[in-house]
Formats: C-alpha cells, structure tokens, sequence
C-alpha cells in the first residue's frame, strides 16, 4: 500500500489534519507542530520510547532528548516551520511503514530567512515513530557508513552526540515547559 499527499503548510500550530486512519494521518499534525515550535507534551506521543532522532547536527536517543532537540527550535530561531511538503507513505509489512516528507523548511534566524530543503524520513512500528531522520538537502546524513573514511564518519557521529547532550542539559533534560 503506497499513499501520497501534498499541500502548501501556512500555520504549522493550527493544522489538525484530516481524518486519514493512516500512519501519516495520525502522525502529520504533530510532525508539523514540532517542525512550527509550538508542540505540546501531547505531540511526542507519536514517538516510541526507544525512539531516535537524527539530522547533521544532532543525534538523539529516547523521547525526552527529542523534546529537548524540537524544543530548542524556538531558542534558536524566531520563526521555524514547513511551508511546504508532500508526503509518500509505503507498509513495508503488517504494523510497519516508512514515511517519506519531502518538504521545505522555513526558519528566521537573526531576522534573517532561512529557507531549506529537507527529507524527513520516518520509520514506524505499530503507529509509532522509532526513528526520524532530517536529511538536509535530501543528503543523507554523514557518518561511518556513508563516508569516505569511517574515521570521519565516526568524528561526525560523535560531535552530533555532543551536539545533542549539550543541548539536552540547555533544555533542561526534556523537560515540557510551563504553559
């Protein structure tokens, strides 16, 4: 079963999706609060427990350093959403699937727009995210497999996991701010 859907993203906080009982009708409006720095506790429920995040400049492990690494979009930049997407969702067997979102990504940065191409790659399990990977510039993301030189590789792995740690203490381990 393959599905593809496609829309122009305008206000990341307000989209509640349609009524699709697939995996990406389900995950999609939580995705983009995330992507829009207005997720809610709520949001991560998407995400198994042992689930991961990865994109070029961090690597996390388990949920609460996700929220920490979505969490800090609204640190960084003053605006962050995607503005525009489409999606392609493949069941590779019964209760898994991928969810390809190729999209572009809108962020403020110092008063300054930053627009960027992305792959987000979703693999879920039982209608759980247990790993979500951002491949900017739809490049894949560089590490021991993927370089020239495994030493590189494993170098680029390891600042990513420092990356993610350093931010993880920043943001208070996880922790959902007060609302």
């Amino acid at each position: 079963m393959e599905s593809t859907e496609e829309a122009s993203y305008k206000e990341a906080c307000d989209y509640s999706g349609g009524n699709d009982k697939s995996f990406v009708g389900h995950i999609l409006p939580h995705l983009m609060r995330l992507y829009g720095s207005c997720a809610t506790s709520k949001d991560y429920e998407i995400y198994a427990p042992h689930a991961s995040f990865e994109d070029p400049l961090m690597s996390a492990h388990g949920v609460k350093q996700i929220k920490s690494a979505f969490y800090s979009l609204s640190k960084v930049f003053s605006e962050s959403k995607i503005v525009e997407y489409s999606v392609q969702e493949n069941m590779v067997s019964p209760g898994k699937g991928e969810i390809l979102i190729d999209n572009k990504q809108h962020y403020k940065f110092l008063g300054k727009d930053i627009d960027m191409v992305s792959l987000i790659k979703l693999y879920v399990e039982e209608g759980k995210i247990v790993r979500h990977e951002d491949w900017w510039d739809k490049k894949p993301i560089s590490n021991r497999d993927t370089v020239k030189l495994p030493l590189l590789g494993r170098v680029a792995e390891m600042t990513r996991r420092g990356s993610m740690l350093a931010t993880h203490v920043f943001m208070r381990f996880g922790k959902d701010p007060d609302v």
